[in-house]
């Protein structure tokens, strides 16, 4: 009678990992003390020698996960051990009112086919990544659907919604067209692109200074909270800009363009910009070229 196999479970935050066939290591991303004990336990006439030259070959990094490229140096292990914060802030997949030019402010908007599709890219791309030990979103329904396609493929068990994480209000101009904003709300249209950040926007509306404190804030409290961590923020356009302009004291932030990648770094109370807009990963999804672009009227 054939003896049964062993099975052995390996804890990865709150949720737990069945080990299974070597082939599904790299999608589970275990570490390699973790592929150790599974041939250990799946291989009976393994020999020690050949165990521990095994165990050595594995190019790893300091928090003990394989690189994704061995021939280069995993740039944020270094990082960790020296007490840094790696935020990957995603701006939310496309939606049906990105794809026909209505602004959304605090507006709900589902994402539309392009934009399912390109959540399922980012996710695929995260979860082949350093891991990351929480996923964030703003609390708008665009920010969610993609922050927990991420989520599941990285082994977060949830989405930890932060409102102050949502996109800026923009009073009157909410649901309307761009092409149609400074006709019908001129006041509100204005003040949107005004360099003068304390500005209101009329009716309801947020000043740019308004977004800027509760989104640096919001950044602030994640960042303190993982300390020598990675995690993942999905949030929007308006905000993404914010935090651009607040790091670089630049006069542009240029075009945020739709599940793009952008990686900051927050060490000792000081903010780096490591990485911005990358959309790499959307070269077989595609993505609208013009993007959020609240520094110029189109």
């Amino acid at each position: 009678m054939a003896k049964p196999k062993k099975m052995f479970f390996f804890p990865r935050g709150k949720k737990v990992i069945k080990a299974e066939p070597k082939s599904t290591y790299h999608k589970y991303n275990c570490t390699n003390t973790h592929l150790s004990i599974f041939l250990f336990f799946f291989s009976s006439d393994l020999k020690l020698l050949h165990f521990v030259s095994l165990f050595k070959r594995q190019k790893t990094n300091s928090m003990g996960h394989e690189c994704i490229d061995a021939s280069k140096k995993c740039k944020f292990s270094d990082d960790v051990k020296s007490g840094v914060t790696e935020i990957v802030l995603v701006r939310h997949g496309e939606t049906t009112w990105n794809a026909a030019g209505r602004i959304q402010g605090q507006m709900e908007s589902d994402l539309n086919e392009i934009g399912q599709k390109q959540a399922v890219a980012i996710a695929d791309r995260l979860g082949k990544e350093e891991r990351s030990v929480a996923v964030y979103s703003s609390d708008l329904k665009r920010a969610k659907d993609t922050a927990l396609m991420i989520a599941e493929t990285c082994f977060c068990s949830e989405v930890i919604e932060i409102p102050d994480l949502k996109e800026r209000h923009v009073g009157s101009l909410q649901g309307l067209y761009w092409k149609e904003g400074a006709e019908k709300e001129p006041e509100a249209y204005s003040a949107f692109f005004s360099s003068q950040n304390h500005l209101e926007i009329p009716g309801g509306g947020e000043s740019f200074d308004q977004l800027c404190e509760r989104s640096m804030n919001a950044l602030e409290q994640i960042a303190k909270k993982h300390k020598g961590e990675r995690v993942i923020v999905v949030t929007h356009g308006g905000v993404l800009r914010a935090i651009y302009l607040m790091i670089t004291k630049a006069s542009s932030a240029g075009k945020l363009l739709n599940a793009s990648v952008n990686v900051v770094h927050y060490r000792e109370e000081k903010w780096i910009i490591d990485s911005w807009s990358d959309v790499s990963h959307l070269s077989s999804v595609g993505f609208l070229q013009r993007g959020f672009d609240g520094d110029s009227k189109p």
